[in-house]
């Protein structure tokens, strides 16, 4: 009923705001008078240490924006609590933390003073349960649809795994346990190991190995597999490796990766895509060891077959060897006879052989004779046919003929003049004759 507040002498009639709370405090009541279970997120979780209470909100968020839609502030009294917790992470294997989605039984309280609030009573670890298998199935879902969810199981396993990149804590006992049981392996195989720190448990836990991965990458082709181990520890630590982001790294990764994060009753999202899931440190090492047993059984195997064929090959050898032997004296007189009889052949039919070579290489002289004395009488009628000809030459050429044919020759100082312009007046000029010469003067 809507109160009344104006009253007859027109002032307005006012609520306290503890009156005011008191009559929601009556509604809430009368609206929940028992309790009831609410599907909710915790966030914001916190313990009192001195009192051992618990605070936090319970918030909604809209499935497709992730807006928050409402929130309300929770409390677990500390007699409660010590009992919900422990019951709670040992059935879903999770911390008790902000973030997970819990089915609580809670009664609804108003508080004048403090306003709204839950206070849980119960709670349902089935429904957390059930919200993580969803929230894993749909990560593996994501994976397989994205066609990376078997990458790196498909890459094959190097034949000796000797280098390894370890991502652990550098302080974790399994790390210890890990390398303790590789270099202490009974066959003294050399193992070759580098430790690339990560935190294993808490939020940055994800950050941390993808890191670790990432350092790896750039120096992969030092290593033959990437090994990820963690030792024991509570289960509730292994929220990280249920993550998306972490388990595509390792789907993706070019070096097969095994695992040993130390559990035994549920696989990760990261042992699902790993190439090689084992339960521990220890069992990692073992595996390791047992890949190097199985090619030091081949390589072993392998020498056996090597040396019984190679005596297989000896003693047919020898067999063939000590057959010859028996037959050799035979083969050789046999082989003896049969050159003794083609040297006689040839013996025989020698001589004519050699008179036909002979016959022949004398014909080939007396041919060879025959053309090298006419090319020799040739060459001769030709030498003197030359001479001949530069004898007649040279005497037409001669002072003495040019002067039996009428002409004469003008000469001064007992040169030739071949020039008038060579001559000047006064100079004596020398005019020789067939029969004599004449001197006389130049005149101007």
């Amino acid at each position: 009923m809507r109160p009344n507040l104006n009253n007859l002498s027109g002032e307005k009639e006012a609520l306290s705001l503890l009156e005011l709370n008191t009559r929601i405090r009556g509604a809430l009541s009368r609206a929940f008078p028992e309790t009831c279970w609410v599907r909710a997120e915790m966030s914001d979780v916190r313990v009192n240490t001195s009192s051992g209470h618990c605070y936090l909100e319970f918030v909604e968020k809209n499935a497709q924006t992730g807006q928050l839609v409402a929130k309300v502030r929770g409390s677990i009294w500390a007699k409660t609590f010590r009992m919900l917790k422990p019951y709670f992470e040992m059935e879903t294997g999770q911390m008790f933390a902000s973030g997970l989605k819990v089915l609580v039984k809670v009664s609804v309280e108003f508080h004048e003073l403090y306003g709204l609030s839950l206070t849980v009573l119960d709670i349902d670890p089935a429904y957390t349960l059930g919200d993580m298998v969803r929230k894993r199935m749909e990560i593996i879902r994501q994976l397989q649809e994205e066609g990376v969810f078997t990458l790196n199981k498909e890459l094959p396993f190097p034949l000796l795994p000797r280098r390894i990149a370890i991502i652990t804590s550098p302080t974790a006992a399994g790390y210890e346990d890990f390398m303790n049981q590789l270099t202490r392996n009974k066959g003294g195989y050399p193992f070759y190991t580098k430790l690339f720190p990560a935190l294993m448990q808490g939020e940055r836990t994800e950050a941390s190995v993808i890191a670790a991965l990432d350092r790896i990458y750039q120096h992969q082709d030092l290593f033959d597999v990437v090994v990820i181990i963690r030792g024991g520890g509570a289960t509730s630590d292994l929220n990280s490796f249920d993550s998306y982001l972490l388990a595509a790294n390792c789907a993706q990764f070019p070096l097969p990766i095994i695992t040993g994060i130390g559990h035994e009753r549920d696989d990760t999202v990261v042992d699902l895509v790993a190439h090689t899931r084992m339960k521990t440190p220890t069992a990692v090492a073992e595996f390791l060891i047992s890949r190097m047993d199985s090619v030091g059984e081949e390589l072993e195997n392998l020498c056996q077959d090597v040396s019984l064929l190679a005596m297989d090959i000896l003693s047919r050898q020898k067999n063939y060897l000590q057959l010859v032997a028996t037959r050799f004296p035979s083969i050789v007189t046999s082989r003896i006879e049969r050159n003794r009889s083609g040297l006689q052949t040839i013996a025989s039919g020698l001589p004519a052989m050699a008179s036909g070579l002979l016959s022949r290489r004398q014909s080939v002289l007396e041919n060879t004779e025959l053309r090298l004395r006419n090319g020799i009488t040739s060459k001769l009628s030709e030498d003197v046919r030359f001479i001949q000809l530069t004898e007649q030459f040279i005497k037409m050429a001669s002072p003495d003929y040019i002067l039996k044919r009428g002409y004469s020759l003008a000469l001064k100082d007992g040169k030739i003049i071949k020039h008038a312009s060579d001559l000047r007046a006064g100079e004596e000029l020398t005019t020789r004759f067939i029969d004599g010469e004449i001197k006389s003067i130049i005149k101007p």
